[in-house]
């Protein structure tokens, strides 16, 4: 018999230790929903083959594109077009869920010290 069982959405949040890291709770098709918790800075990246969904948990973020930004409290979504180049920020601890394809790396192809490894589950 199949078990079935709800994720828990602070269950997996309190496993996280690292900011800028995500981590996968899920998959539907080839889309992964990845839980991370975010603070200061992160770098400018885009993401040229895919749109990338950013679920506000709790906390602020606010995404800086060349041309303008978006602020997010919890509950509110945003999805960033593919192709656009942005960089998160939040002043404070920010908890979110990311909705994106299996293999996205979090820096796309800009790199450096905050590139997270990828499809590691919590």
């Amino acid at each position: 018999m199949r078990k079935y069982a709800p994720l828990n959405l602070r269950e997996k949040l309190a496993k996280l230790v690292d900011h800028w890291s995500p981590k996968v709770i899920a998959e539907v098709n080839d889309y992964q929903f990845k839980l991370v918790k975010i603070q200061g800075d992160f770098v400018w990246h885009d993401h040229k083959d895919t749109d990338e969904a950013f679920i506000v948990l709790d906390g602020q973020v606010t995404i800086e594109f060349r041309d303008g930004a978006v602020e997010l409290s919890a509950g509110e979504m945003f999805v960033v077009p593919k192709g656009i180049e942005h960089k998160p920020f939040a002043k404070h601890e920010c908890h979110l869920l990311l909705v994106e394809p299996r293999g996205v790396v979090n820096t796309g192809d800009a790199g450096g010290e905050k590139t997270a490894d990828n499809d590691v589950w919590v």
